[in-house]
């Protein structure tokens, strides 16, 4: 499921939710490249990701540099984010990514 908000001035963020994997893959390719600029996509209702859904986010980093148009990811999920801390990619986006701090039961774990 994907929803556009409408906010005041810039265009409204793509929100995605569910999976962002490959059995969805060809249905959000059509949607996030249709986008109109700047692009905000938020991840935060994402809820798997597998390597077909970030060579989509990496397709749409691409088509928005190459276009020379702003893509901005936001909200990343915990799904996202491990992903992309599993692979080192964060920085490729270069959006920033908010981490939750380990609990303390976790933190005691070494």
């Amino acid at each position: 499921m994907t929803s556009r908000k409408k906010t005041t001035g810039a265009a409204p963020p793509l929100r995605l939710t569910g999976e962002l994997t490959i059995f969805r893959a060809a249905e959000l390719k059509q949607l996030i490249l249709a986008c109109p600029p700047p692009v905000e996509i938020d991840l935060a209702g994402v809820t798997d990701i597998d390597t077909a859904g970030l060579q989509l986010l990496l397709l749409a980093k691409q088509t928005a540099v190459a276009d020379k148009r702003e893509l901005r990811l936001v909200a990343h999920s915990a799904a996202v984010t491990e992903l992309f801390e599993l692979l080192h990619v964060a920085a490729h986006f270069g959006d920033p990514m908010v981490v939750d701090a380990p609990t303390r039961q976790s933190a005691n774990h070494h």
